[in-house]
């Protein structure tokens, strides 16, 4: 497939970074990651958002305008023919002097990455079996609310969960409340209302999460942001996690425990993925081109 490298297309074996690069070094970098159905990337406009917050707090600079990257985005579905998958943007700072200071590493990399949708065994819905990790969550973190190229908690936390056969691996914060997976917001059910953690708990609030709070909301079902114990989260009448790469997941055990199963949890599904049909419809003839020339 092609890749984006610094406003350059290029097929993603050629498209290579420096040794000296500070996201291969320190993980020095923010990313975000896209879905994209009917060949249109899903909410981009909260995607950018996160990203320039990101990279703001960072004191990272977009090299391009915004206008400029989402065109980038266009053209990398357009050329990769990508009706369904993800693409990932990554900015990192690039490269500079040995060491942490980041003076002299004024040239930022820019990459854009697609992904094809990986489809479940048999065409089925994914359904979750998560681990609790040993890996902790500091809160307030305030990196906690972006995602930067350091993610070496969820790695770790990932690698217990598929050492014990599970999806993901399930993150406490510090004082045993419940935060997040290593790539989804956790939500549960309770009498009827929809409950998620809140961000101020350490979390990575994502766009997929805010899809599933405006949907509830549309549809009359009561929310709320709390914290949750771990025993808590085992008895309520539903779990489901939410990720921009499969959108509304239901989990169906816990450390080895089933869960009880919601209709709500279908329902809020469905309701997502009628917002990605209805929001990514196409409304005419595809664009002409406007990203510039690799």
């Amino acid at each position: 497939m092609i890749a984006l490298l610094n406003g350059r297309f290029l097929p993603q074996e050629q498209a290579l970074i420096s040794v000296l690069d500070r996201g291969f070094l320190y993980g020095d970098g923010v990313f975000e990651t896209i879905r994209v159905h009917a060949a249109h990337p899903f909410r981009w406009g909260q995607h950018l958002e996160k990203l320039l917050r990101g990279a703001a707090f960072l004191r990272l600079r977009l090299p391009c305008t915004a206008e400029q990257l989402r065109a980038f985005a266009d053209e990398l579905i357009r050329i990769n023919r990508l009706s369904q998958g993800l693409i990932r943007v990554t900015l990192s700072r690039g490269v500079g002097q040995r060491g942490y200071s980041p003076q002299g590493a004024n040239t930022p990399t820019l990459v854009m990455v697609p992904f094809p949708e990986v489809s479940a065994a048999g065409g089925t819905r994914p359904r979750w079996r998560l681990r609790t990790s040993t890996c902790r969550v500091a809160a307030p973190d305030p990196l906690a609310g972006f995602k930067t190229s350091n993610k070496l908690r969820q790695v770790l936390a990932r690698a217990e969960a598929e050492d014990s056969g599970a999806d993901d691996g399930l993150l406490l914060t510090a004082e045993g409340h419940v935060a997040e997976t290593t790539s989804a917001n956790v939500f549960w059910v309770v009498n009827g209302a929809v409950s998620t953690v809140p961000s101020s708990a350490g979390v990575l609030p994502g766009v997929t999460r805010a899809a599933v709070l405006e949907l509830c909301s549309a549809l009359g079902i009561p929310t709320s942001e709390d914290l949750i114990t771990l025993e808590a989260l085992r008895e309520a009448d539903g779990v489901f996690v939410t990720l921009a790469s499969l959108g509304v997941v239901e989990v169906v055990e816990l450390d080895g425990q089933p869960l009880r199963q919601s209709p709500l949890t279908t329902q809020m599904r469905q309701a997502y993925e009628a917002a990605l049909e209805r929001e990514c419809r196409p409304t005419g003839p595809p664009a002409p081109s406007t990203a510039p020339p690799g």
